[in-house]
């Protein structure tokens, strides 16, 4: 298995990727203006839109469309990781489940966030999201960043698949990502915590 930065040579893969979990955001939910009825309406009825845009913005190389995907032995594309420069992400601040974030986040060129992972169901617990976390610090090193942060969903029970799309927490603490602040407003039980990784010291 081997990880590349999603170029415009991926995309029949990404999209394969994308209908054999059968998801239709084509990760374009953080970029979405729209309420979230719009959202999934479009996701269920015309997640070609979804696709579309982030064909577009990886032939631009619009940050928007930066991410990871890990291929397997014959070149298949067997997972996607989303990580992107910070501020190319606004809906971590803007929308209320992430108010850890919004408070904690560090904003600027140099802070890139890991959005989201998918891993084709037959390659689960196989250490795809794994292989996916740690090729992005040299990633996002080569692309002149410093800070790498992550916000997993905190679950006192066992999440699906389906509801770890963030990763889970013990992933990003196995790699060395420290845990920036608690929500105290939730009894300090932050349902998306934020985890924080330096990754080169800040320019002076």
């Amino acid at each position: 298995m081997r990880v590349e930065r999603l170029g415009s040579e991926h995309m029949a893969g990404f999209r394969a990727l994308f209908e054999a979990t059968g998801s239709g955001c084509f990760c374009r939910f953080w970029h979405h203006r729209g309420t979230k009825n719009e959202w999934l309406d479009r996701c269920a009825h015309r997640p070609e839109e979804n696709l579309a845009e982030q064909e577009a913005a990886v032939s631009a190389r619009d940050p928007s469309g930066e991410g990871l995907v890990a291929l397997d032995d014959d070149g298949r594309v067997v997972g996607w990781m989303k990580v992107a420069p910070r501020d190319a992400m606004p809906k971590l601040t803007s929308l209320p489940v992430y108010r850890t974030i919004a408070a904690h986040a560090a904003g600027g060129a140099a802070t890139w966030s890991i959005g989201c992972f998918l891993v084709h169901p037959e390659r689960r617990r196989h250490g795809v999201a794994r292989a996916l976390l740690t090729a992005a610090e040299a990633h996002v090193l080569a692309q002149g960043g410093a800070v790498l942060e992550g916000h997993p969903r905190r679950s006192s029970a066992p999440l699906y698949d389906e509801e770890a799309w963030q990763g889970p927490e013990s992933m990003f603490v196995a790699a060395g990502f420290v845990e920036v602040a608690a929500d105290e407003a939730a009894g300090g039980v932050a349902p998306y915590p934020l985890y924080r990784k330096v990754l080169a010291p800040p320019v002076t």
